[in-house]
Order: structure tokens, then sequence, then C-alpha cells
């Protein structure tokens, strides 16, 4: 019988044949934590007299969700960090280089990788044909120390998408698009195995955009095939060594199989207070929004960045909207930086944060007030999200962000375009 993805990369590190259902213990290559989960992690393992680290130039600390610290208490969780890593070798990506989710596709993660995180967007790591889960902080301290792991083989929805996206339609429109079918909860510790047209026409921006946001439909991992595509990210990381091709077998056996025709989609937004609650943007109404954020793990990436500059070249931010923008990475920051998108998005009046996440989940850079409605780009529109549970935040795509924060409601890109 044919294997999934999931089935081939969990039984290479099982050494051993799986399928879906079966319980198997593996070799971890790639750990991650952030300095929201981190110090929790690391606070566990002195509790078990472990403080050790079995892989430590795959052992990855950052310092991301709130940075730089708007806190003393987290000042010190922080420094938990740094001196857990000092102390085991460990690499510790500090306040500045930029989102987990960015910097460890970028440097450390390989097709046929297995990587544990604790942060459930690691899920990432699959647009790069990795088995990428986010765990809790205990599973992921293990993991740390002893570079093993226990999973439950997932069983695999295979998603299929052709045809070819329209004028003002991105990557980020099909995955809000196909939440909205699932729902919130459809694919619960289900594997989804992105393919089709679309997705092998897709670059590794879009890819990333997508994996990242299949935790958002409860999935434990959001795969993709290697290719030239994932082949060419690694050779412009310096990484091409890293590269080799994983496919799933033609008989592989999946558990269900959705199609969705690219071309007949539109720009979607999610409505409060859940990523399923979607709608097309131009059935949205009219829709005020205060704040509009572009950037985070999910569209933080050049890609978005020059979109939201080219839209807004020569063009003013809506009075009575604020409008901020968060590179995903320092290297992204730099090339934006290099490319002159920086220069006119400040020009049009946007708010350029360091990168990382705190707009994303609510710690500073970016807080709402009671009241306000947020556009963002991010991944989670849950209530509170954004550090204010008397807010309402609403997803969509760096293209329809980028049109609103010109029109100051929720606006349909395709009309700018």
């Amino acid at each position: 019988m044919g294997k999934t993805l999931s089935e081939k990369i969990i039984g290479k590190h099982a050494g051993r044949e799986v399928k879906a259902g079966d319980i198997a213990v593996v070799n971890v290559d790639v750990c991650l934590t952030q300095d929201g989960t981190g110090p929790l992690a690391v606070k566990q393992l002195q509790k078990m007299g472990l403080m050790k680290s079995a892989n430590p130039q795959k052992t990855v600390l950052f310092i991301d969700h709130a940075a730089p610290s708007p806190r003393k208490e987290l000042s010190n969780d922080h420094n938990i960090l740094r001196e857990f890593a000092e102390e085991t070798g460990s690499y510790l990506s500090d306040a500045g280089e930029g989102v987990c989710h960015q910097i460890i596709n970028e440097k450390f993660v390989r097709p046929g990788d297995i990587l544990i995180g604790a942060d459930s967007h690691t899920c990432t790591g699959g647009a790069l044909c990795a088995f990428s889960t986010g765990m809790g902080s205990t599973d992921v301290a293990v993991g740390i120390a002893l570079g093993k792991t226990w999973l439950r083989v997932p069983e695999t929805f295979r998603v299929i998408c052709d045809g070819n996206f329209s004028k003002g339609v991105s990557a980020k429109d099909m995955i809000l698009y196909f939440i909205g079918v699932i729902g919130a909860d459809g694919a619960t510790y289900k594997a989804l195995e992105f393919t089709g047209s679309a997705v092998k026409n897709m670059d590794m921006n879009d890819r990333f955009t997508v994996a990242n946001m299949a935790v958002e439909a409860g999935a434990k991992a959001g795969l993709m095939e290697s290719d030239d595509v994932t082949r060419l990210f690694l050779k412009a990381m310096k990484r091409e060594k890293d590269f080799q091709k994983i496919s799933p077998d033609p008989d592989a056996v999946y558990e269900k199989e959705f199609r969705i025709n690219i071309s007949e989609l539109e720009p979607m937004v999610s409505f409060p207070h859940t990523v399923d609650n979607t709608r097309k943007v131009s059935e949205a109404g009219d829709i005020k929004v205060h704040q509009v954020h572009i950037g985070t793990c999910t569209n933080g990436r050049l890609k978005d960045i020059e979109i939201a500059s080219r839209l807004l070249k020569g063009k003013k931010v809506k009075k009575g909207t604020r409008l901020l923008i968060t590179p995903a990475s320092r290297d992204i920051y730099l090339q934006a930086m290099g490319k002159g998108y920086i220069a006119e998005l400040v020009k049009a009046g946007a708010l350029i944060n360091p990168p990382g996440c705190g707009p994303c989940v609510g710690v500073h850079q970016g807080i709402l007030a009671d009241g306000e409605n947020c556009l963002s780009s991010q991944n989670r529109n849950f209530r509170g999200r954004m550090g204010n549970v008397e807010a309402n935040i609403y997803l969509a795509s760096p293209y329809t962000c980028a049109v609103s924060a010109l029109t100051g409601k929720i606006t349909d890109p395709r009309d700018f375009l």
C-alpha cells in the first residue's frame, strides 16, 4: 500500500513502516521554542534533571514574541533562554532577528525532517515537505533533551487546488476559503496534503502562507511535496545541499479529498472571532477599520511588503486608520529597505515595527482600544488575540489589507488593480 508524505517521513524517523493510526517513537531533527513557551520548557527540564540538548545546533530558542521586551517580567524570561543557550550550546535567535517560523525555515529545516515546536504555527515547515508540528512545552522539552518524541501517525486529507489565481486573489484567500469550508475543527489531528497545479505553481512565500494556517483547521501538519521550487528556495538560502525530492506514492490512501478551483476564488475575509467565519470581501459590507496590520509569520515576507508598497505608492493612509508593517525577519527588513518598499510605506503614513510577533499576539506594538476593528494579514482572530477582548479582528490578504488602509474600511482589492 502506498504512503502519504506524513507516513513516509514519520516511518523513516521511526526506522520502520508506519501507517495512519500507528504510534511511533521518532528521532527529531529540529526543535523550536519561543519566548512565550521556551521558559516553561527550560523550567521543565530543570525539574526533570535534563538540562541538556541532544542536538544543540538544531535546538533553536527564539526571542520574537515580545521583542524588544515591553516588561521586566518578560525580560527575565528572555534571560532564561539566553542562559540555557549558553549552557547547552543551543542556537539563540535574539530580539530583532525575526519570527521563529520564518527563521527556522530560512536556516534550519530540510525536506524530510521532523520539526517539533512549542508554538502552534510550527506547521509552516510543511511547505518544505518537513513533518512540522506544534506541541506543548513539556513535550518539546523532552525532544530537546533526548532528541526523540512520540507521535500518532495522522490520517491525511488531500487538498487538490487547480486553476490560476485572478488578479487581487492570493494563496491567503485560498487557505481562508478552505478553512471556511472545512471548519476550525474539520481536520483535527489530520495531516493536510496540498497538491494540484495551483500549488505546484506557487512560490515558497505562498506555500509558507498555506502551510502556516493548516492548524487553523485543527490539522497536525500541512505538507507539500518538495520540488524545483523548494530546491530554488534552499539555493537562495545557500542550502541547496539540504534538498531532496519527496513525493507521496501514487497509490497513497487518503481519508478524504477536497478540490478547489482557484480560478473561481474571490478575495476572502474572516470575521470575528473565528478563522472559519469567512465571507467574500465583496459581501463584507461597510466595515470601518481603525488599524491595519501587514506582517506576521503568515504574511510578513518580502512579497507581502512589496504588494503593500506598490498599492500605497504615492498615496496616503486614510485619516483615522493606522497602518502597521512588521517584517518577518531582519533579512526581509533589509531587503525591503534596499528595494525602497519601506520608504514608500513610511511616506504613505505607515508605522514600521521591528521584526517580531508583538501585534499579532497582543503583547505590544499595536494593541487595540475598546471597540476598534483591525484588519490583519495574520493567521488568527480569536477574541483578545491582539490584546483586547473588547476589540475585533478581521483576517485578509496583504492585497485586501493594503487597499483597506487607503479607504479606511474593508475593501475589495480588485477595485484598485
